[in-house]
């Protein structure tokens, strides 16, 4: 008897016919002897009644209302989402009990709106496994350990189905989504993108830290850290999606892989502000110190930073855009502001050290007149930044100029 975590998101609850593929999901699975726990996302998208957006809206504007009370408002999402869902699943004769995050043994911080769990404490979930109920567990949410109602951020959800996983050392989580797996690149830009059959936690981690969406980085790597086995796959078709796990990714038996199919996959974040600031005078001292430490004090978080004796460059999410030139033009420092940059990014654990694919790199972008503004490596990524408008152009030359249209044999 297998113990396996279902996590169905927002686009898979979103109206009643959609449910009804999802509790199909669920019933196939108890009917093979597994032991399931179902996570639930929020139904739908901004729009839709009950999503996490739709909540927020209805206090747009509001800036009073306290992080706690927030948290309390979204969260409502996915219990509602829980309950409706089980309601699927009772008519399909299966005994099931709804939980919020915090019920199912998901303990967290008080950083609200962004909550980071602290431990899983799962003795009501395995009782309820023992006695052959289904826990449909409300995604994206925990309780600190004195009671108070807390949400984990954007795609918390994941990181929910992950933690419980990892905490009931279940044989996989499957996180169900509207896509058929991890892609090598956005089809929406590269129309035959591939769906990548086997993908190492590294490389699926860099690959959802550089902007690819369909699983959050957090989930990622509780799953790294606990060995727990991760499928991405699509609750609409059969498609045995991508499987995330050690020893998954695209290194060969040796270590190594020839040039034409060392990346895995190409991802993009299309909106960033550069800023490019200098002290007004040279004389300043440790002038850069002063000024990456008010960033983080202010929780701005920078990224692709090209330090000079003279001035910084350095990109921030577009939402931390005036918190940023406030925090600047309070330490007196000159600076310009660049609002068209997005950046392009290789990923793969078998390009460290291998001759050739910062020339491929470079020759993709020469042969489709792209300016790189300025790149960034580590041992399994390259990332260029670039105007706004070159982005699609470049990811689709990247695509192409390391093959990733191909299919890889896996060892």
């Amino acid at each position: 008897m297998a113990l396996v975590i279902q996590k169905f998101g927002g686009t898979s609850v979103r109206d009643a016919d959609r449910r009804e593929i999802v509790a199909q999901w669920v019933h196939r699975a108890k009917q093979s002897n597994d032991q399931v726990v179902v996570v639930v996302s929020a139904m739908g998208r901004r729009g839709d009644a009950y999503a996490t957006d739709t909540l927020l809206d209805l206090i747009a504007g509001k800036d009073h209302t306290p992080a706690q009370e927030r948290d309390l408002l979204v969260s409502c999402g996915e219990i509602i989402s829980a309950v409706v869902l089980a309601s699927n699943l009772r008519d399909r004769g299966l005994s099931v009990r709804v939980l919020s995050g915090g019920e199912a043994g998901v303990i967290t911080d008080d950083n609200f709106g962004d909550a980071r769990i602290l431990e899983v404490r799962p003795q009501l979930l395995q009782g309820l496994l023992a006695e052959g109920t289904i826990p449909v567990v409300a995604g994206f949410q925990g309780r600190t350990a004195d009671g108070r109602m807390t949400t984990l951020g954007r795609g918390g959800s994941d990181t929910t189905a992950v933690a419980l996983g990892a905490a009931l050392n279940a044989s996989v989580v499957d996180i169900f989504t509207d896509v058929d797996g991890i892609k090598t690149a956005d089809p929406r830009i590269v129309p035959d993108a591939r769906t990548i059959a086997e993908l190492d936690y590294e490389e699926i981690f860099q690959l959802a830290n550089l902007g690819a969406r369909v699983i959050h980085p957090r989930a990622v790597e509780i799953g790294r850290q606990s060995g727990v086995a991760i499928r991405v796959r699509s609750t609409f078709s059969e498609s045995t999606g991508t499987l995330i796990a050690a020893g998954h990714g695209t290194l060969d038996p040796w270590g190594h892989r020839d040039p034409d199919h060392a990346v895995t996959g190409i991802t993009q974040l299309h909106h960033l502000m550069q800023f490019n600031v200098t002290p007004r005078s040279s004389m300043v001292k440790d002038w850069a110190y002063h000024l990456f430490m008010s960033l983080g004090e202010n929780g701005v978080s920078v990224d692709l930073i090209n330090l000079f004796p003279d001035r910084v460059y350095f990109c921030v999410p577009p939402e931390k855009t005036e918190t940023t030139k406030q925090i600047v033009e309070n330490l007196g420092y000159a600076y310009e502001a660049y609002d068209d940059r997005a950046k392009v990014s290789i990923v793969g654990s078998a390009i460290q050290g291998l001759p050739g694919v910062m020339g491929r790199v470079m020759a993709a972008m020469a042969q489709s007149d792209i300016e790189i503004l300025q790149s960034a490596d580590s041992h399994s990524t390259i990332t260029l930044l670039l105007h706004r408008h070159n982005m699609e152009k470049a990811v689709f030359a990247l695509h192409r100029q390391f093959h990733l249209d191909e299919e890889v044999p896996r060892k």
